[in-house]
C-alpha cells in the first residue's frame, strides 16, 4: 500500500511539474485541466493572469444569476484581431477568450454566495483575490483553424483545479440577497448549449458575443492605466483598424448615472438578447430585433404581436405596449423564472430584478399605445 501511495504521489508531482508556465495554445486537443492552457497562475491566495492575458470588461455585462465575471483575452504574438464597427472582431487562429464566473462569499466561510455590490467587485485587471470568493467555472472560446470552439471548465471546492466538463454541470447554491436567501441551481452549459447563444449568424458557427466595438468602447483599468479599451488593445497590438474611441460605436454602461434610461435599456437588451434577436440571429424569424443599432420601434416589439411565443406571452398581446410595461410581453418574459416562459431561455435561473426594473422604466417612458384609439 505504501509503495502505491508513493507512486501515485510521484505521478501527481510529475504532472504538476509538467504544467506550462506560459500561455499554451492547443490546436487540436482539449486538455482535461484548465491549467494545461497556462492562462492563470494560482499563488498567494490569488488567481492571476499570465503574461499576454489581457483583462477587459463590457459596457453592460450579460446577466448570469448575479455571478461576477472576469473576462480576459489572449492573442498570439505578432498577430492582431481586425476591427469591425458592428460585428465581432475577427480574431486570428490561436486566440483564446477566457471568462471566469465567481461569487463573493461571507467572511468566515459559508455555503451561501452573496449578491455582488460595488465593494465586492473585482475588475480582474491583476487577477482575483480568492480569500472571499467562490470560483464556479471558466469558459474558454478557442480560435482554431476550423473556427471557434467552446470549452467549459468547472472549479473544484478547493479552488485549486478546474476540469473540462463537456456535458456541463449543475451546481446547487444558496443566494443571499441582503439576508433573503434563495436556493437555486447554477447551470454550467454543455458544449452544444454554448451554440445556443454563440451561433449568432446563419452559418451556425460559434462566435464571441462581447468583443464588439460598442461593448468595449469604455475605460477600464489595466495596461496603460484606466484608459479606453479599444485604445489599449490597439497600443498592445491586439487590435488593428480601430478608429479613435470618439469615432467608434458605444453602448451605455449599465451603472452610468449620467446615461439616459433609453440608452441603458437598449444596451441591456443588446448584450442579453441580441445574440438571438437580430437580423442574423437564431430568433430572426420572430421579427424582434433587440440589438442597439436597430432603431425601428416595431422591430423592438412596439405594438408587435408575438410569433410562436406560446404561454410565454403571459396573455399579453404585444411585445411592447408603449407606456405600459405591465402589458408588455418583453417585461413579462424578462421577469419570469419559469423555464417555459422566461427570456433568455438559458443562462439564468434567477430574475435580474435591477434589469427588469430598467426595462420597465424604459417602456413606461415610451409614448404612444397600441390598438384602436391609441
Amino acid at each position: 500500500m505504501a509503495v502505491r501511495i508513493l507512486i501515485a504521489l510521484a505521478l501527481l508531482l510529475a504532472g504538476c511539474a509538467g504544467r506550462p508556465t506560459a500561455i499554451t495554445f492547443h490546436a487540436e486537443e482539449n486538455p482535461q485541466s484548465l491549467a494545461d492552457w497556462g492562462l492563470f497562475e494560482l499563488k498567494g491566495g490569488r488567481i492571476a493572469p499570465r503574461d499576454g492575458l489581457v483583462s477587459y470588461e463590457l459596457a453592460s455585462p450579460l446577466f448570469s444569476d448575479y455571478a461576477q465575471k472576469w473576462r480576459a483575452v489572449f492573442v498570439p504574438k505578432g498577430m492582431s484581431a481586425r476591427y469591425d464597427p458592428v460585428k465581432t472582431f475577427d480574431f486570428p487562429v490561436g486566440s483564446i477568450i477566457a471568462k471566469t464566473f465567481y461569487y463573493t462569499v461571507p467572511t468566515g466561510g459559508s455555503d451561501r454566495v452573496l449578491k455582488p455590490t460595488p465593494a465586492s467587485y473585482q475588475s480582474g485587471a491583476t487577477g482575483i483575490d480568492l480569500r472571499h470568493v467562490r470560483l464556479i467555472e471558466t469558459r474558454l472560446l478557442v480560435k482554431r483553424a476550423g473556427g471557434w470552439e467552446a470549452l467549459p471548465y468547472v472549479w473544484n471546492a478547493d479552488q485549486t483545479e478546474a476540469t473540462l466538463q463537456r456535458t456541463g454541470a449543475e451546481i446547487p447554491l444558496d443566494f443571499d440577497d441582503g439576508g433573503k436567501v434563495t436556493h437555486f441551481t447554477y447551470a454550467v452549459p454543455n458544449v452544444n448549449q454554448c451554440a445556443g447563444c454563440h451561433a449568432t449568424d446563419r452559418s451556425r458557427k460559434i462566435l464571441p458575443i462581447g468583443p464588439k466595438a460598442r461593448h468595449l468602447n469604455r475605460d477600464f483599468p489595466g495596461i496603460g492605466g484606466d484608459i479606453n479599451q479599444l485604445t489599449r488593445l490597439t497600443r498592445i497590438g491586439y487590435l488593428t483598424g480601430a478608429p479613435a474611441a470618439a469615432g467608434a460605436p458605444r453602448d451605455a454602461r449599465f451603472d452610468d448615472a449620467m446615461a439616459s434610461i433609453g440608452a441603458k435599456a437598449r444596451a441591456y437588451l443588446d448584450i442579453n438578447c441580441a445574440h438571438c434577436h437580430s437580423a442574423t440571429g437564431p430568433a430572426r424569424v420572430s421579427g424582434l430585433w433587440l440589438d442597439s443599432p436597430t432603431a425601428d420601434l416595431r422591430k423592438l416589439g412596439a405594438c408587435k404581436p408575438p410569433v410562436a411565443a406560446g404561454r410565454g406571452t403571459g396573455n399579453r398581446a404585444y411585445g411592447i405596449v408603449p407606456g405600459h410595461p405591465e402589458s408588455s410581453i418583453l417585461a413579462y418574459r424578462l421577469e419570469s423564472d419559469d423555464p417555459g416562459e422566461m427570456m433568455p431561455e438559458t443562462g439564468r435561473s434567477l430574475t435580474h430584478r435591477e434589469g427588469v426594473a430598467l426595462i420597465r422604466e424604459w417602456i413606461a417612458g415610451l409614448k404612444g399605445g397600441c390598438g384602436a384609439g391609441a
